[in-house]
């Protein structure tokens, strides 16, 4: 972390756990929310809200007795639920003197690069200027939330690219069992995960809560996505005021995953791997791939065996083996004609074709390398071969 910049928290609130019996918004579990929001702030975090409710919140002002099933009533029961949801929100951090910014968001604000920015530099304002985000995803127009995961892979993707130190996931379960500890009475809890492995993965399979979408499994990925970035994540649930405090102090009820062996992925690099459509592939030999992979080294044209697609300098591509095993992601400084004319040949024959000093066809600062073998010596002396 930055020595000059606070400890920075993302923390995630289901529906499950802003919700009364009758599946509406609960005053009083929002109140209690923001009362351990406001103690983080007081102890000199930066603080981050995802908050999902937005349904919960707005279903019974259309009449619904229940929270609808229909992807067209959960749309209308969260256009009317969100500023309801945000109204409540700020009138309880007033007590405290701090007031929340409504934000939006759709999976398009992470996969194009100028949208990407301008949410990233619009985030960093407001804390700048102490102001709450609370963030949730625009159902309206998107519905990722609605059918995938009530926000937890957003709150993941939220702590990456403001390279947060922690993510804290609140639920109605303190954390992840070895068994559905609702009709196994000896459920084990895990209380410490370093790894999630497939077995994990396994387990966590399930549904959700009955008043939100996302079950154990998809606050399992939204943890593996974080865990990749370097965040430690905590996952459970807690009562009263010091709850948040007591989870980073590792006094939480739940679950914590660390990783203290991943360094975070700066924002440009962390869009380039995970939210950037690739627009083409380029298919390197095992020379290039071991200056990639092993050496530090940017990729030039002389390792290109094949372009594939029609992209333009500038656009990300994938770069693969010649196997086809994906080595990781990057952008261009050539269009994909450019690259074709130029592949296979020397530094030399590059710039004279090209008219330009320097090749890399992907510089290192726009690479991020995305294959990890278990056996890493061991691939490094196959691709030394």
């Amino acid at each position: 972390m930055d020595a000059k910049r606070k400890h920075r928290v993302v923390v995630k609130i289901g529906s499950s756990s802003l919700t009364n019996p009758t599946g509406g918004l609960s005053r009083q579990k929002l109140e209690e929310h923001v009362s351990a929001l406001a103690a983080l702030r007081r102890a000199g975090h930066e603080v981050i809200l995802v908050s999902s409710g937005a349904v919960a919140t707005g279903f019974t002002q259309l009449g619904y007795p229940s929270r609808p099933v229909t992807l067209e009533g959960k749309q209308a029961a969260a256009a009317v639920g969100q500023g309801l949801l945000i109204q409540a929100y700020n009138d309880s951090l007033r007590t405290y003197g701090l007031s929340g910014a409504q934000i939006l968001l759709t999976r398009d604000d992470f996969s194009k690069r100028h949208r990407y920015q301008n949410a990233h530099n619009a985030l960093n304002e407001l804390l700048k200027r102490g102001i709450l985000p609370i963030i949730n995803e625009n159902d309206c127009v998107a519905v990722d939330e609605l059918t995938f995961g009530d926000n937890d892979m957003l709150s993941a993707l939220v702590a990456g690219f403001l390279r947060a130190d922690d993510l804290i996931i609140l639920t109605d379960t303190d954390g992840l069992y070895d068994a559905d500890p609702r009709t196994n009475p000896q459920a084990k809890k895990f209380t410490l995960i370093e790894e999630i492995t497939p077995e994990i993965e396994a387990i966590a399979g399930g549904a959700g809560s009955r008043v939100g979408t996302g079950g154990m499994r998809s606050k399992i990925n939204a943890a593996k996505f974080a865990l990749s970035l370097g965040i430690h994540v905590f996952i459970g649930t807690g009562k009263g005021a010091g709850k948040l405090l007591d989870i980073l102090a590792g006094k939480g009820e739940g679950t914590y995953f660390r990783n203290d062996m991943r360094a975070p992925l700066k924002a440009r690099k962390q869009w380039i791997a995970f939210h950037a459509e690739s627009d083409g592939r380029i298919v390197i030999d095992k020379g290039a791939a071991r200056a990639l992979l092993y050496e530090g080294k940017s990729l030039l044209p002389s390792g290109i065996v094949r372009v594939c697609g029609d992209f333009s300098a500038g656009q990300v591509v994938e770069v693969t083996d010649l196997s086809g095993r994906l080595l990781g992601k990057g952008e261009v400084n050539y269009s994909a004609a450019q690259l074709e004319q130029v592949k296979g040949e020397s530094t030399a024959v590059c710039r004279e074709q090209l008219g330009v000093l320097r090749v890399e066809a992907v510089h290192r600062d726009n690479w991020v390398t995305l294959y990890i073998n278990e056996n890493k010596e061991e691939h490094k002396e196959e691709i030394m071969q």
